[in-house]
């Protein structure tokens, strides 16, 4: 694919980029986006809805000093597209002189996709049959599971950066994930359980990673499990984070805070604490976009810059901050690649990809045997971080420790605490590790993330919990 097959060539992005830059500004760039989508969902025993879309559109961007100015069209005329670019050029009122450099085509240096075998490019019929597989296999684990959800949302991005500083380059970007919603009940109790899988992958990744069947097998033997569950204690406990999910807590409370347009702007609690100790030293919090095939993986960031492993707190001490374009130059920072957007009428800011607290030294068993009465916590519903840091984070299965053991699962589990009072609190990390995948929203965009913990034991956490027996 080129983006010459949408009647756009360079001489066109050149003189676009000139009349962005005709008032003033230090800085303009082009995304065009192209996208073919497809969803399909399956409840009720039947194939309920699928739906293909595609979405077409140019978006320009003009920065000047602090201010952005924004504009974007589906409309790919010439017309319309110098239009777009004046539109965008509003915000610089203080011409310089500015001319944007002749662009260069640049080629990735790596590929981090699995592009032999999209998915989205195979026939529906095929994909129905995934759905329909997982479907099944989540229906039969259990006469109690009553009601299942089984969906594939699948699709294939091609995009083209052109800017002022002479960039131009191009990325190609699958996706996919399968989720299955089992929900059990046995005449008194009612629970619901989620599984899911996927990636930047092909068609090979149910043959060789997970296949639809295990999916759905997954997501109704957590729902079984849960009809059994007792309602959590309350009060001040250890916590243990299970390496499945609980990367979804590193994510909100820790990696939001450290993305670079909230230290600039100085609404993170993390915007003064650069160099400093936040963590116990066996915490080393990094996100790294150059992971094959995961969710939250790119080739470049979405300003058209080379992704990179990028450090955030190492030994217990922050050391760096995700960034973009605006965000590095108000911080005097080098530019790390995480300028991201959900799509051409979203302007790019400072996003997580794969957020990953590193491994430690301890064994699942060791750190769960260290604890004489606690929390283990299994699956999430979700959570949320406001600016000072304060976090809640409710548990959708949970265990209880008891000497050392895991014991009684248990629900209605909600850890409340402060990030940095956790991160000091971070006691033992284990040699283990697993990864969440997710969907971020911020500022009204939502992007494809992942995020990875290995096991590990925080000392103590306030749980609030419902005691009782049922």
């Amino acid at each position: 694919m080129n983006i010459n097959d949408f009647g756009l060539d360079v001489d066109i992005l050149q003189k676009l980029l000139a009349i962005a830059l005709s008032k003033g500004g230090d800085f303009a760039d082009i995304y065009f986006q192209y996208e073919h989508s497809l969803s399909i969902k399956m409840e009720e025993d039947i194939i309920k809805n699928t739906s293909s879309n595609i979405l077409l559109g140019v978006g320009i961007r003009v920065i000047d000093g602090i201010q952005t100015g924004y504009a974007y069209t589906s409309d790919l005329s010439y017309e319309k597209l110098v239009d777009t670019a004046r539109n965008a050029s509003i915000i610089a009122k203080n011409p310089q002189n500015n001319i944007a450099k002749s662009l260069q085509k640049k080629n990735k240096f790596k590929n981090v996709y699995d592009l032999i075998d999209p998915i989205i490019k195979h026939d529906i019929a095929l994909q129905i049959d995934l759905v329909r597989e997982a479907y099944n296999a989540a229906k039969q684990y259990d006469n109690r599971i009553k009601k299942i959800t089984s969906s594939l949302a699948s699709n294939y991005d091609f995009i083209t950066i052109a800017n002022s500083e002479g960039l131009l380059i191009s990325d190609e970007r699958p996706q996919m994930r399968l989720m299955v919603a089992s929900t059990a009940e046995d005449g008194q109790n009612k629970a619901t359980a989620i599984a899911n899988n996927g990636g930047r992958v092909g068609m090979n990744f149910f043959q060789n990673v997970e296949s639809a069947e295990s999916i759905g097998k997954r997501a109704s033997e957590e729902a079984i499990i849960l009809l059994s569950a007792k309602n959590a204690p309350s009060g001040e406990l250890p916590v243990v984070l299970g390496s499945d999910e609980s990367g979804v807590m590193i994510h909100e409370a820790v990696g939001h805070p450290l993305e670079a347009d909230g230290i600039w702007q100085k609404t993170s609690v993390m915007w003064n604490k650069f160099g400093e100790m936040v963590a116990n030293p066996n915490v080393t919090i990094y996100d790294d976009a150059t992971i094959p095939n995961f969710r939250g993986s790119l080739n470049i960031d979405d300003e058209g810059l080379e992704t990179e492993n990028v450090m955030l707190i190492e030994n217990g001490k922050i050391v760096g901050f995700m960034n973009d374009y605006l965000s590095s130059k108000m911080l005097g920072h080098k530019r790390n690649g995480h300028g991201r957007r959900e799509s051409f009428a979203s302007i790019p800011i400072p996003r997580m990809n794969n957020t990953v607290l590193m491994k430690g030294d301890y064994s699942p068993e060791e750190i769960i045997e260290s604890v004489p009465y606690g929390i283990y916590a299994e699956s999430f519903q979700g959570g949320m971080v406001d600016g000072t840091g304060k976090f809640t984070f409710s548990l959708n299965l949970g265990y209880l420790i008891e000497n050392g053991k895991l014991t009684a699962p248990i629900k209605n589990v909600t850890l409340i605490g402060m990030n940095l009072d956790i991160l000091k609190n971070i006691e033992m990390v284990g040699n283990d590790m697993g990864f969440f995948l997710g969907t971020c929203g911020k500022q009204g965009q939502s992007v494809a993330v992942t995020s990875g913990t290995p096991t590990l034991k925080i000392s103590k956490m306030t749980i609030g919990g419902i005691n009782g027996n049922n």
